[in-house]
């Protein structure tokens, strides 16, 4: 048997493959979170603006302050929309680097049975050696040759 692993270059291509699709995910994952943050803020921002003294406030302000809030309402739906494309993205990254995984771990069960293989015939090819051995020492110790 080889004592290297046939498909040594294919697992690695799968390793590295698999490794692209992890900093994928990882990306996708950040901006999910960086999104969820960013929304969360503005939230917090037109909340905290909803509740503003407006009791002395002119009509001038009040229409600013109404153009204001629609223009936040409208930031956060396309900051959901933004949101709803990176969770697609990340949900893509996902399966991608799940399949690259699939791909690794079958070729990484096959390099593990050769390794327990070569492993097998060196021990029995040592032991074959230790058996010879003995025999040519006991027919020595008899006087044979």
């Amino acid at each position: 048997m080889s004592r290297t692993f046939s498909l040594a270059g294919l697992l690695r291509l799968r390793h590295a493959e698999q490794e692209l699709a992890g900093a994928d995910l990882a990306r996708a994952n950040a901006r999910v979170r960086d999104n969820e943050r960013t929304e969360q803020r503005a939230r917090r921002a037109l909340i905290e603006f909803g509740g503003a003294n407006l009791g002395s406030a002119g009509t001038e302000n009040l229409r600013a302050v109404a153009a204001s809030r629609l223009a936040s309402a409208v930031m956060l739906h396309e900051l959901a929309a933004v949101q709803k494309s990176s969770a697609v993205e990340q949900a893509e990254a996902e399966a991608a680097f799940t399949v690259a995984r699939v791909k690794s771990v079958g070729l990484e069960k096959l390099e593990t049975r050769h390794r327990e293989a070569v492993a097998k015939d060196e021990l029995r090819a040592e032991q074959v050696a230790l058996d010879e051995f003995a025999g040519m020492r006991s027919r020595k110790e008899e006087g044979r040759p």
